[in-house]
């Protein structure tokens, strides 16, 4: 793309340069090893409305038609989930009998719990295989790419919506214009439609670069969305800040009201973002040379180590960790494997490099010196979990905030 996914502008910058890699979630298994296509992975920031984005497009059915996350993988993501659905019924109290739609459902974790509230229940997504297991345990799914001429299809065969939701979806689509417009098809008069995303505020506060990759086209602020719902004739009525992904914001947006209502958490994270200058290419510039410096500190000391002729294997398997592998040159000669807690991971092979992916019990009977903790976000509960590996004399790596060794006596 050569202009602004929200506003259309051509005034787009590159201001981050990451370096190109294959698609982050094509874990392969052994049969099917062989050279992956790489591409470009640089973020734009549009210098007319403030949005962040990827321009690079990579085929939608390439990614999410074989893809393998599942939600109920992540115990503490259905946690996150089903305290969502209750906030949200009871801060809105949609009427029993009403439908709930979920966009990109997965396998049913979100929207299975409206049910629980008496809402009747309906999910989209793409990949094929998990949309039919999904269906099959009880969450009806369409196995679709949402679009306005899908909403319409729906809307035909099922009614409109009291509630549309999309989870760390929304910054997946590449036509946001066509997507929202099949959202407004779906939603009734006073009908809520509520995503999470990636807020990219706290990407720039925490310097979490591995939130940074092809499914992710858009960064998302605050500022921007209010003027692209406006044109779309609705509102973004209310945002929070959540916790999840290392840093997101819920938005709730609704049909445009006679008397349009802006709530105060509008108005503070536009301030916020403003102060902190979200929208600006010398921010992104610093953003670049923060993780730069952690890029550098990490592959400095994993060469270092290599050349002792000790052993480093790396703790995670996920679209993130291909970002961090990737971007600090973590290939064969730097890891020996990767080890995941998700069982649908272990046995595949990382994309590009093929790096093994094993099961922890594997850093016990291999015995590595290091553990690079490419799962930073879970560092604690997975040092936690795996004391015996530092009380045998193991030594763990951490990479975020900032990259330190921690050895036995360290506090975790």
């Amino acid at each position: 793309m050569n202009k602004c996914r929200l506003c259309h502008s051509k005034k787009v910058k590159r201001v981050v340069r990451l370096a190109p890699m294959p698609i982050g979630d094509a874990y392969l298994r052994k049969a099917q090893l062989r050279r992956q296509p790489v591409y470009a992975l640089d973020m734009f920031l549009c210098r007319a409305c403030g949005l962040a984005q990827l321009p690079q497009l990579v085929a939608p059915d390439d990614i999410y038609r074989p893809y393998i996350y599942r939600s109920a993988d992540s115990s503490g993501l259905v946690r996150h989930f089903e305290q969502y659905v209750g906030n949200v019924c009871a801060k809105f109290k949609p009427p029993r009998g009403a439908l709930a739609i979920d966009i990109g459902s997965n396998d049913g974790s979100f929207v299975r719990f409206f049910r629980n509230h008496g809402l009747k229940i309906l999910g989209i997504d793409p990949a094929t295989v998990i949309a039919r297991e999904a269906t099959k345990a009880g969450v009806p799914t369409i196995p679709e790419f949402f679009t306005q001429a899908t909403a319409k299809r729906i809307r035909q065969e099922h009614g409109q919506a009291a509630i549309v939701t999309a989870n760390n979806i929304f910054a997946n689509v590449a036509n946001l214009d066509d997507f929202v417009a099949g959202v407004k098809e779906l939603l009734l008069p006073k009908g809520l439609f509520i995503f999470e995303t990636g807020y990219v505020l706290d990407l720039l506060q925490k310097a979490i670069f591995d939130n940074i990759y092809h499914e992710h086209l858009s960064y998302f602020s605050i500022k921007p969305l209010v003027k692209f719902f406006r044109r779309h004739g609705l509102q973004l009525v209310e945002a929070e800040r959540v916790n999840t992904k290392g840093g997101s914001i819920r938005c709730f947006v609704q049909h445009t009201q006679k008397a349009p209502r802006q709530a105060e958490s509008v108005q503070r994270l536009i301030a916020l973002e403003e102060d902190y200058g979200v929208q600006t290419e010398e921010t992104f510039r610093l953003f670049s040379a923060q993780i730069n410096l952690i890029m550098e500190s990490l592959t400095t000391l994993i060469r270092r180590l290599r050349s002792k002729g000790l052993t480093v294997a790396g703790y995670g398997a996920s679209v993130g960790v291909s970002t961090i592998i990737y971007y600090c040159g973590l290939g064969k000669g730097a890891l020996d494997y990767l080890v995941d807690d998700n069982p649908q991971r272990q046995g595949l092979y990382s994309p590009g490099y093929h790096l093994p992916v094993l099961p922890p019990k594997a850093i016990y009977a291999k015995k590595p010196d290091y553990v690079l903790l490419l799962a930073w976000q879970y560092a604690r509960p997975i040092m936690a979990r795996h004391r015996k590996y530092l009380e045998a004399g193991g030594r763990f790596i951490l990479l975020l905030p900032q990259v330190r060794i921690v050895e036995q006596n360290d506090a975790l």
